[in-house]
């Protein structure tokens, strides 16, 4: 009887696509659901009683991942394609950004089983989630893309390489410490992606035309480069890596929703102060869509550009009913206790900031969002009976900046 594999051990790590930037585990995860659809048409004819086949259609690609908020700034890098030094992100960062990841399986009686590899996704949406005053803050992301391979046996480990080239002649990069292992679908090909970086563009390069990769002595050769330039290369082994899951007792292991500060403003009202934070709110969502254009063409079952054609940022805040209208009125750009707040006469350039913290004591600034030019488009007061009357809105813009500055939420 075959052994299970427990979540404990399956080691989730991410490998972003563009630029000079390393690989990273996936930390304080608590759900992934990939779905893999192949798009399969099936034919029929008239005049036969059966199928004539399928047509294999480019497969789509769905990937949801949660985690719990944690404080670290690494993985909203990583998905982004941007460096370590990188502290203010916005939505257009998203849109040409991809990356690779990966699961490294291992069953209960210590075997290890395979990789499962999802590659170039790209990220669909995101969201912040505050449930309730106790809730563990979570984070959640969707990703699509086309490619889901399950490697095992001699191709068991996926494998990333980076070198840097020291001449502008043709490099040899040699690749014998983790030896790539033939492709059984494609033999004679050891490597399945190879990326050069050069300044700010990365480019796929091409086997027999931009590098050549001989397997008696596991040399990798790159043509056409400049010195400086990073070479990545991406392939499977029998051997494993150096590095795939070490577990993170640095940071905190959760943020609780008491550790969150929300504030409510609208802009050109000055910027935010103690007078703009919100109290009574009883849960606050922050979801981001993309609407993308990951163009395809014809003669390639590849993403050949990707891009975001329209985005929307939704901000939910629900509360309790206090003897104040503050939503309302900041909404209504008018002061405290005035006459009328008509819906029709509310602000079109609301701005919410969410502050995230390391603990409660909030003397240790993680993180926040800024989300602005937000107009309202729900306004949800009710009451059940013997409960307390419950407030809450909906907002919806297009703007999100995401900084480690606590100074830039203004």
């Amino acid at each position: 009887m075959s052994a299970q594999v427990q979540s404990s051990y399956w080691r989730p790590r991410i490998f972003p696509y563009n630029g000079d930037i390393s690989d990273a585990e996936i930390d304080r995860a608590q759900a992934i659901d990939p779905t893999g659809s192949t798009n399969w048409e099936k034919v029929e004819e008239i005049g036969r009683d059966g199928l004539v086949g399928h047509l294999k259609k480019i497969p789509t690609i769905g990937y949801r991942l949660t985690q719990y908020e944690y404080g670290s700034f690494e993985f909203w890098r990583k998905i982004t394609n941007k460096s370590d030094a990188t502290t203010t992100l916005t939505l257009n960062d998203f849109k040409t950004a991809a990356f690779d990841i990966a699961a490294y399986l291992t069953d209960d009686e210590g075997t290890f089983l395979g990789t499962l590899v999802y590659s170039e996704l790209r990220t669909a949406g995101f969201s912040i989630n505050i449930g309730s005053p106790d809730a563990i803050i979570e984070r959640n992301f969707d990703f699509v893309g086309e490619q889901f391979n399950i490697w095992q046996g001699d191709n068991k480990y996926y494998i990333y390489d980076t070198y840097t080239c020291t001449s502008g002649a043709d490099n040899d990069i040699d690749l014998s410490s983790i030896s790539p292992a033939e492709d059984p679908d494609n033999p004679s090909d050891y490597i399945l992606r190879v990326l050069r970086v050069r300044g700010t563009v990365t480019t796929e390069l091409v086997r027999g035309v931009t590098y050549s990769f001989e397997p008696t002595t596991d040399t990798l050769t790159i043509s056409a480069v400049q010195t400086g330039d990073i070479i990545k290369s991406y392939y499977t082994s029998a051997t494993a890596p150096a590095a795939i899951f070490t577990n993170n007792d640095t940071d905190v292991a959760g943020i609780l929703a008491d550790s969150a500060e929300i504030y409510l403003y609208v802009a050109g009202s000055g910027n935010p102060s103690s007078s703009d934070y919100l109290y009574k709110v009883q849960s606050c969502t922050l979801d981001v869509r993309f609407e993308r254009e990951d163009v395809k063409e014809i003669g390639s079952a590849k993403v050949v550009s990707r891009s975001v054609k329209d985005k929307t940022v939704t901000v939910t805040l629900g509360k309790l009913q206090d003897s104040t209208f503050k939503i309302e009125e900041v909404l209504r750009g008018v002061t405290s206790g005035y006459g009328r707040l008509d819906i029709t006469q509310m602000s079109d350039e609301a701005a919410v900031i969410i502050k995230i913290f390391s603990d409660k004591s909030k003397t240790n600034f993680q993180y926040g969002f800024l989300a602005t030019t937000m107009a309202p488009r729900d306004i949800t007061p009710g009451a059940a009976v013997n409960e307390t009357v419950k407030a809450g809105v909906t907002l919806e813009g297009e703007d999100l900046t995401i900084t480690t500055t606590e100074g830039s939420l203004v």
